[in-house]
């Protein structure tokens, strides 16, 4: 499959419904509404990339937030059903892992969840390793958060 991962801005329409269906996801999984207490906006992310395949459908997104102290989080990745498995998610990780690499940041944090046992796999296989809840999540007992050092 032919994908494409490129720099779009925020408020697209296909960011706008990739990140719906991730959120109705996670509801889902959860069974709780987004309790995030610094969701990021068109402010706050230094980069959004949207991944396409050969016919142009918006098939994933990731979005990269500075966090000014040597740091970056990376943030809404997300992948549709159908692409998963593809190499989607690992060419918009890559994409985000370089904008950071590119600014300067020293490593990259996130946060997913004890009911994503798919995303914890993925990040594990992707070199990331596990670190105390950071931020928001600090305390949070369904979420797991991860750290690579960019070198």
């Amino acid at each position: 499959m032919a994908v494409t991962v490129a720099e779009e801005p925020w408020e697209s329409a296909d960011g706008l419904r990739l990140r719906r269906a991730m959120q109705t996801e996670l509801a889902a999984r959860y069974n709780l509404p987004d309790r995030e207490t610094e969701p990021p906006t068109a402010e706050t992310v230094s980069v959004f990339l949207v991944a396409r395949d050969s016919g142009g459908d918006a098939t994933g997104c990731g979005a990269l937030r500075l966090l000014g102290d040597g740091r970056a989080e990376i943030k809404r990745m997300y992948v549709v059903p159908e692409a998963r498995g593809t190499g989607v998610a690992t060419r918009i990780l890559r994409g985000l892992e370089d904008h950071a690499r590119r600014h300067g940041t020293g490593s990259v944090v996130l946060s997913t969840g004890v009911k994503q046992p798919d995303a914890v796999r993925f990040y594990e296989r992707e070199g990331y390793r596990p670190i105390e809840g950071y931020g928001p999540y600090a305390g949070e007992p369904l979420a797991r958060c991860f750290t690579l050092e960019l070198g």
